[in-house]
């Protein structure tokens, strides 16, 4: 199944976010940032290594990790009596928005190395096969790329990536976010619109169905440790996340499609991420894919002005999580 692109072939996910990285760049000691010059001659931007990188930076980074095509905003939520500050998200297309470039699929290593890239890059790069199921492709002059790491990434991996979209290694950008920063944390659980889309790509929902969506979760508090700070941006949207999709379809797909976003509908659901991980030793692709959505969704069908509502909040593993 192909998502349609006529009306995309001029969303240019580099151009849109071209201002942002530029924004970013130049506001970086302001923002908890540092920018630096890697020997391959591109841009390194940390966002939480040997630096802060704080919250404002990492809404900036959740924007420019959708393309450019997204708005990310802090709120107060009072959902969660302990965890009111919140990211919102939308998006102007959110399948190019999300599957297109925010959504982490660009698996990067090189010995001791490992991330997976998020953002623009993607487009360029068509290393994943979701690019031909969406049908999108994108081109410019100079593009970006975010990673999940604490380490600057190796020559090696900066050259694959040159080589992988075409552009001198003077052309990229590296955006690091580790999650034990709070932009780290922050550009995370923004991804919640996108755990959703991706969700609905791993049931076969037609995605051209998918006319807009909206997703709200609470930031966790960061962790010194790796695996209690991943635990908890995924827990967030696990247990805390809710998703609300605008499709055009029939209310039994609607209705079909809320039963079976959110994450309780998943085998796996009822402890802290952290701990599904451990004891699964730490392999993600022995964790059910079906986890991996907001707690509670809301599916309104444009065609019928029907909503289906599905899932629930769990605010006792929510603070299980993240007052560890």
């Amino acid at each position: 199944m192909s998502v349609s692109t006529s009306n995309s072939t001029s969303i240019s996910v580099q151009q849109y976010s071209a201002p942002l990285v530029a924004e970013l760049i130049a506001n970086a000691p302001a923002l908890g940032c540092a920018v630096s010059t890697h020997e391959s001659g591109a841009t390194i931007v940390d966002a939480g290594i040997q630096v802060p990188g704080g919250l404002e930076a990492g809404r900036i980074i959740a924007e420019i990790c959708m393309g450019g095509l997204g708005s990310v905003a802090l709120q107060h939520v009072p959902q969660f009596a302990h965890w009111p500050l919140s990211v919102v998200v939308t998006a102007k297309q959110p399948v190019i928005a999300c599957l297109g470039s925010q959504y982490a699929g660009w698996a990067l290593s090189h010995e001791k190395f490992f991330s997976l890239g998020s953002g623009p890059a993607r487009a360029i790069a068509q290393r994943e096969e979701v690019f031909k199921e969406i049908n999108y492709r994108d081109q410019g002059t100079q593009t970006v790329l975010v990673l999940e790491t604490d380490k600057i990434p190796p020559l090696e991996v900066i050259e694959k990536v040159a080589r992988d979209t075409g552009l001198a290694a003077n052309k990229l950008t590296f955006i690091l976010t580790p999650t034990r920063s709070l932009a780290g944390s922050l550009q995370v659980t923004a991804r919640v619109l996108e755990v959703a889309l991706h969700k609905c790509h791993t049931l076969h929902f037609d995605l051209n169905a998918i006319v807009d969506g909206y997703g709200v979760a609470p930031i966790p508090a960061p962790s010194p440790d790796f695996i209690v700070g991943m635990g908890r941006t995924n827990d967030a949207i696990l247990f805390g996340g809710f998703v609300q999709l605008f499709v055009n379809t029939d209310d039994a797909a609607a209705e079909q499609l809320a039963t079976q976003l959110p994450s309780s509908a998943s085998k796996d659901y009822g402890r802290p991420f952290a701990e599904v991980f451990k004891a699964v030793n730490m392999d993600f692709y022995q964790i059910d894919p079906m986890l991996f959505s907001p707690a509670k969704v809301s599916v309104t069908n444009l065609k019928s002005g029907r909503t289906f509502f599905a899932g629930q909040f769990n605010e006792v593993l929510l603070n299980q999580s993240f007052g560890g």
